[in-house]
């Protein structure tokens, strides 16, 4: 029986061996000879910001900023190629005047056409002031609304298809918040594995400070209804060139690369998207 009991103590010990970083040796003799510390005296500790366990509460009240109850959608609209132009004309004749409407709780955050990436396609990025209550004003009172009405009809024949996701944005983020341009936007969309969400957001609670040099983070976002365990960055440059002399620069500061290197298990699936804004757009 006593044998038992050891056994289980040695494979519970086991399983709490964090993942080893690089030059994992020296890590595991370190760990070894203070097996006995208390555990906020490890190396562990040094790598988390805001460390948060998952199992004292939802992820989106220990990851979502507090102080605001704002809700994201984000839509993706791919378009027969040969109605892009006329897609856009329609989305700047009609979005501006919802986006204004004082009666709407809602702001259109940006909007753009994808440049590299999945091609013909329109992203358009909303927030609502008030989170679902405010989604579902919104929706009841377009569904009254004969132009939005008549607008979605003839969108409709302009599409090949259209998905969307309602999102939250992570509290170590920026606001996104209208800038002058002329700017290209990048948007990195993350499939995560599931059950990795907290982690992720421990750290780049860390890793965005590594990324704020050239005012380039414009938002941070997971999702919370569609597809699951997504987390998407929006990143604002110059140009391509600009954007890759940033993200070169961050490989030269120290701590960077470790953060990339806990951050990529996590993660299933990547895409990135390059994105001009239509004129209309706040985001320029």
């Amino acid at each position: 029986m006593a044998a038992r009991v050891l056994l289980r103590r040695s494979l519970a010990g086991a399983a709490a061996v964090p993942r080893l970083p690089p030059g994992g040796g020296l890590a595991l003799r370190g760990l070894g000879s203070s097996a006995h510390r208390p555990r906020e005296d490890s190396w562990l500790k040094s790598l988390f910001v805001r460390k948060v366990d998952p199992r004292k509460d939802a992820h989106s009240n220990l990851l979502a900023k507090r102080e605001t109850s704002s809700l994201y959608k984000i839509q993706f609209h791919n378009v027969k190629p040969e109605c892009l132009e006329a897609y856009n004309k329609l989305c700047q004749e009609v979005l501006p005047k919802i986006h204004e409407e004082k009666h709407y709780p809602c702001a259109l955050v940006g909007t753009w056409n994808t440049w590299y990436g999945e091609q013909d396609q329109a992203v358009h990025l909303w927030r609502y002031e008030g989170g679902y209550p405010a989604l579902n004003e919104v929706m009841n009172k377009l569904r009254q609304n004969k132009e939005f009405i008549e607008f979605r009809k003839e969108r409709g024949n302009m599409l090949l298809s259209r998905k969307n996701q309602l999102l939250l944005e992570f509290s170590f983020w920026n606001e996104p918040v209208p800038r002058d341009g002329p700017n290209i936007y990048e948007l990195r969309s993350y499939q995560l594995r599931p059950g990795t969400m907290i982690e992720w957001g421990n750290y780049w609670a860390r890793a965005i400070r590594f990324r704020q040099d050239g005012n380039e983070a414009v938002g941070g976002f997971f999702s919370q209804i569609g597809q699951l365990y997504m987390v998407h960055h929006l990143w604002a440059y110059k140009d391509l060139q600009t954007r890759e002399d940033i993200r070169n620069a961050a490989w030269h500061k120290p701590g960077w690369d470790e953060l990339v290197y806990y951050t990529v298990p996590l993660i299933q699936e990547m895409e990135s998207r390059i994105m001009i804004p239509l004129k209309i757009s706040p985001l320029q």
